[in-house]
């Protein structure tokens, strides 16, 4: 039984319709530190029940095996849900800081081929490049998912993390039904070029990392400090150090907001991010990550919370005085080539 709880979206004109709110499934077998699979399970079966209907994964995802966990849940559930995955990225296991970027024809080609045996099926419903390499045009890179589309492999595309004018010029070549870049209240770079092209062009924006990878919830203050040896958070810059701390006041008017509502300090993230929507005039599907029933639970009920135009005010100046990158080496990111 489905309680279709959430409102609906459609990425791009001739997109797929999905819940206001997606799921980031990453963290499951990868990246956030130990995992307990069962959980993961029961965090994707509660999710469809509250009418979360996109499920978002990547090749690079401990090198294909959160595409295989999923397989299951995906198999089990194929007309219900929306299946999203990436190619182009990979992240060598013995250096986690380190990115290894391919767009050309035979690494996607390669690429699809994996993905799909992993996910055991036929056809992928949303199909991202992860991150861009400039030394390949993205009109060819772009043509090359276009084939996909037209031999069955694929039905729609997606970009993640490229500028106005990299969605504009992908755009010319074949209609991209989505844009995927991180956007919160720690991080609105893409609102400068991204957003306004998005909206031009009838692309949805999906928003990774609305939580600011926990750090918006409050869930930990200090990356070195508060989380596994293995938890890649520990490697971004905002979340060690002097930026920890300095970044831990600005949760302050979050907190306010909170109190108001009687939600959590995640919910008004979640709820600012779904705001974005209205605010810019375009879909808005932000992909929160869980392993938790429980936090899913939460973070849908972000979407019933509408935040006054004097909470707005309050949240506004946050990203403009986070200190530090959201990553190490911002040369793979959007904001890295505008």
């Amino acid at each position: 039984m489905t309680d279709h709880t959430l409102p609906t979206a459609r990425l791009g004109d001739g997109g797929p319709e999905v819940g206001v709110q997606g799921l980031g499934c990453m963290g499951m077998s990868f990246a956030y530190g130990p995992t307990d699979a069962d959980a993961s399970r029961a965090t994707l079966e509660r999710a469809l029940e509250l009418g979360v209907t996109l499920y978002d994964t990547a090749d690079a995802y401990g090198a294909g095996e959160n595409e295989r966990f999923l397989s299951p849940f995906f198999k089990a559930h194929r007309d219900e849900v929306v299946i999203a995955t990436k190619f182009a990225l990979s992240i060598p296991p013995d250096d986690p800081t380190k990115r290894i970027i391919r767009n050309d024809e035979p690494y996607i080609r390669q690429a699809v081929e994996a993905s799909l045996r992993r996910l055991d099926v036929d056809v992928i419903d949303l199909y991202y490049m992860h991150r861009r390499d400039p030394d390949v045009p993205i009109e060819e890179t772009v043509a090359v998912m276009a084939d996909l589309v037209r031999e069955g492999k694929v039905k729609h595309l997606g970009l993640s993390e490229v500028t106005g004018d990299e969605l504009r010029a992908a755009q010319g070549v074949h209609p991209i039904a989505a844009v995927q870049s991180e956007w919160s209240l720690f991080s609105r770079d893409i609102e400068a070029g991204v957003v306004p092209a998005a909206r031009e062009l009838g692309v949805a924006l999906v928003p990774y990392s609305p939580l600011g990878r926990g750090f918006l919830t409050g869930s930990f203050a200090d990356a070195e400090k508060d989380l596994t040896a293995g938890d890649f958070r520990r490697q971004q810059p905002r979340f060690t150090g002097d930026n920890a701390a300095a970044n831990a006041a600005l949760l302050a008017p979050v907190r306010t907001v909170a109190e108001a509502h009687g939600a959590t300090l995640g919910q008004i993230a979640l709820a600012w991010a779904q705001q974005r929507a209205r605010v810019h005039g375009l879909p808005v599907i932000p992909i929160p990550g869980t392993r938790k029933p429980t936090r899913v639970e939460e973070n849908t009920a972000a979407t019933r919370i509408v935040l006054t135009e004097e909470e707005l005010s309050l949240l506004e100046p946050i990203a403009g005085k986070v200190a530090g990158d959201r990553y190490a080496d911002m040369s793979f990111t959007s904001a890295g080539r505008d």
